[in-house]
């Protein structure tokens, strides 16, 4: 009977999904500050309450990059994503290795926030800022690595698309975290750009460092 309600509570949160991932997606693409501030209000809710009509933040984050690492496979490329994924053991690991590539991004937006505030960085304190982060992280990782499907099109098929899509994607994150620094922090617009241009240009320059780095420990330990 256990065994048979673990299931049944399985099925149904699965089959949610089909109806508040989309929701989740909307409501993060067309109202990123509001969800924002609706991630932190639900951590103070009961466990089992928190996130009742939404997908919570971080599994948001690792669905959409799912998705993104699906979408990929229909794409032709010049690189061989299910090489990278024999490299690194399984396609789950290449998702858990994106997410936390991707991952950085909210971290470094998150730890900005904390230290503008002079507030102890612990993860009690980390987890609010962070989980906010990953509902506008997801549409932005989704975007830029569709961008990067484009680019990697044989014989640059995709590459103006790719680098619209791009563009586009850096402008949207962008205008929605200078939007949060500003009325978080109370800053003036200038100060909030500043605070995002250094803890964007942080997290890219980490997150290609650690690609890099999991690709040469996955060229390593492949056969």
């Amino acid at each position: 009977m256990k065994l048979l309600k673990s299931l049944e509570e399985l099925l149904f949160e699965l089959v949610s999904w089909l109806l508040f991932y989309p929701l989740t997606v909307w409501r993060s693409v067309t109202r990123p500050l509001s969800m924002m501030r609706y991630a932190d209000l639900e951590l103070g809710d009961r466990l089992e309450d928190q996130y009742d009509d939404t997908i919570s933040p971080p599994l948001f984050l690792l669905l959409t990059l799912l998705l993104s690492q699906g979408l990929s496979a229909a794409f032709p490329s010049v690189y061989d994503t299910a090489a990278a994924a024999k490299e690194l053991g399984s396609g789950s690991n290449l998702l858990i290795a994106r997410g936390v590539v991707f991952g950085i991004y909210p971290l470094s937006m998150a730890v900005t926030l904390l230290r503008w505030k002079s507030v102890r960085i612990t993860r009690n304190s980390l987890r609010p800022p962070f989980f906010s982060q990953c509902y506008v992280a997801a549409p932005f990782a989704f975007v830029l690595g569709l961008a990067f499907d484009f680019i990697f099109m044989p014989q640059e098929k995709g590459l103006l698309i790719g680098l619209i899509s791009m563009a586009i994607a850096t402008v949207w994150y962008a205008q929605a975290q200078v939007r949060w620094f500003k009325l978080d922090l109370d800053m003036p617009v200038s100060k909030a750009t500043a605070a995002f241009v250094g803890a964007f240009a942080v997290a890219t320059v980490t997150a290609f460092i650690l690609a890099v780095a999991i690709g040469i420990e996955a060229n390593n330990l492949s056969p």
